[in-house]
């Protein structure tokens, strides 16, 4: 069943989730706020935008849907949007759904994974991901940890200890490869990790997944990290060349080319709206600003 009606454009939101897959954008979930209310979107719609056309179209969507929430973190993979993570009215989660977005009939139906091998990451929302050889692999966000699973990789922010309860940021990294349906934590072997985070940024160019910014406690950042996902092998910060992009979060990162990648908004350290953009040249190390976008539009918690 789909549902669509010509000329009309999808809502305004933030703490979505977007996917390309090919000539189309898909848009869902995520959080309008009226009069001071988060109020989630409907959880059974997904929009589609036909960059071709320019036009947006509705879809009901069925089957074991996602409860309405935001911060999770999307992604495709083979025309399949999976949705991991997030956090809702009930709080932070670590489930995985997938909608199939190549339909042929025009129904769009989610499928809640279950059945699966290995350890899930813990609940949390605002991490970010790599798509890589068929595998989701996700890095950081805000979630929370009980008492026995407290490692490094979390940096605590707050707690109840009558219920042995830690919230904090995570710089763990964890893999879930779509074919065989298992989640692993691979073997760090080497470089220094970026510090935890949430509301990042990430993107892939050849076998290396780029991690900008983000915030912990109240500081945001503007460091540049790899890791190798063929190695396991992180870069440390990377040495820039020249100006440098204003620390952020909520901001997105995307591959444009075999070596360099766009940075675009988010919100700054003094929790202003950014509209800037950037393009990093990963040979020379160098950031170019660009100098032509829409300043008078800032955005922020996009995907």
């Amino acid at each position: 069943m789909a549902d669509s009606q010509a000329f009309c454009v999808a809502e305004e939101r933030s703490g979505h989730c977007a996917v390309v897959d090919g000539h189309f954008l898909y848009v869902w979930g995520g959080y309008v706020s009226i009069e001071d209310n988060e109020v989630y979107l409907p959880n059974d719609e997904i929009w589609t935008y036909d960059v071709d056309s320019g036009l947006w179209k509705m879809h009901l969507m069925e089957g074991e849907l996602p409860p309405s929430m935001s911060g999770s973190c999307g992604a495709c993979i083979n025309g399949r949007l999976y949705v991991f993570g997030g956090y809702d009215d009930k709080g932070y989660s670590n489930r995985l759904y997938f909608v199939d977005l190549r339909t042929r009939d025009g129904t769009y139906i989610w499928e809640k994974i279950t059945k699966f091998e290995g350890q899930p990451p813990t609940p949390r929302d605002k991490l970010s991901c790599w798509v890589y050889k068929d595998r989701l692999i996700y890095f950081g966000g805000y979630g929370y940890r009980r008492h026995s699973e407290l490692q490094e990789c979390f940096d605590v922010h707050d707690a109840s200890w009558e219920e042995q309860i830690f919230w904090g940021w995570h710089n763990d990294v964890h893999v879930f490869d779509t074919k065989t349906r298992t989640w692993s934590q691979p073997e760090i072997k080497g470089g220094v990790p970026p510090q935890p985070r949430a509301a990042h940024s990430c993107a892939v160019l050849g076998n290396k997944g780029y991690v900008f910014g983000g915030r912990v406690l109240q500081t945001r950042m503007n460091d540049l990290h790899y890791l190798n996902l063929d190695t396991w092998v992180w870069s440390g910060r990377i040495s820039v060349n020249g100006e440098s992009p204003k620390h952020r979060s909520w901001h997105t990162l995307t591959a444009i080319a075999d070596d360099k990648l766009f940075l675009f908004g988010g919100l700054s350290a003094d929790n202003i709206p950014l509209s800037d953009g950037w393009i990093h040249n990963i040979i020379t190390n160098c950031w170019k600003q660009l100098r032509h976008l829409p300043y008078t539009r800032p955005r922020m918690f996009r995907s």
